[in-house]
Parts: C-alpha cells; structure tokens; sequence
C-alpha cells in the first residue's frame, strides 16, 4: 500500500553535509520524495512535533538541538513508506543500529541520530500536516 511519511534531517547531518547521502539512501531504496524544504524551526513547531516526549528530562535538550541549525523536511511515499523508512534509518540509538542504516552511517548518539522517521502511518499524517500544511 502506497504510504507517505515525514522524514527530518536533524540539524547535526545538516550541518556536516550528508543531506545527499541521506537523501540517495531513500531514494535507491525505491521511495519518492512528494514535498521537501529547508527550515530553521521555531521552538514552538518543535513542541507541537515532540509533544509526547513533553515532561520527559530529555526534552529541553532536545528542543534545543532540533532548533539549533538548519532542518530538511520530507515528504516520502511508497509501498509501507512508514516501516521502510524506520527500517533504513535504524534504532535511535547509533551504537544499536544495524550497519548500512542511516543513524549507524551518520548518527552519533541518540540525540544527535541523523534523522526522524514518522513511527506510524497516524503520526505521519499528523507530522506532515504540522511541517507541510
């Protein structure tokens, strides 16, 4: 079934010039990309995306992280878009993550993990709508 998803390329992968890494990664795995665009986030976009991390004592530093530099934000469809792209991504954590995955290519810890995947089709939906819409 043809599935759309958010994918962010966080601040650290930006800023060490592996967008296009990344992005061929996605793109020689058969996915398409249907919108993309480079953002600086605002602390509030960030709150609304992390909401359900609200509380948790990673938060802050990771409101703080995710708006500290420049952010590519995708929209990519396929077949199981969704499970595809957490699977081309990895674990969270790097030191976890499966070789050939992005976060063990370019992740450095689990903050600092290269990229966001949408965890299911409902938050995909959800998260496209609030960076596209």
């Amino acid at each position: 079934m043809i599935e759309k998803t958010l994918v962010l390329i966080k601040p650290d992968a930006f800023a060490k010039g592996f967008v296009g890494n990344i992005i061929s990664i996605y793109e020689n795995s058969g996915l398409s990309f249907e919108k993309a665009k480079i953002v600086l986030p605002s602390k509030a976009l960030l709150e609304m995306h992390y909401k359900a991390h609200k509380g948790k004592p990673f938060f802050n530093s990771l409101l703080d992280f995710m708006s500290s530099g420049k952010i590519m934000a995708l929209v990519v469809s396929g077949d199981s878009a969704v499970q595809r792209v957490r699977n081309i991504n990895g674990a969270t954590n790097p030191d976890d993550a499966e070789e050939g995955t992005i976060r063990k290519l370019y992740g450095t810890s689990i903050e600092k993990n290269a990229v966001h995947g949408s965890e299911d089709p409902p938050a995909a939906k959800e998260e496209i709508a609030l960076w596209f819409e």
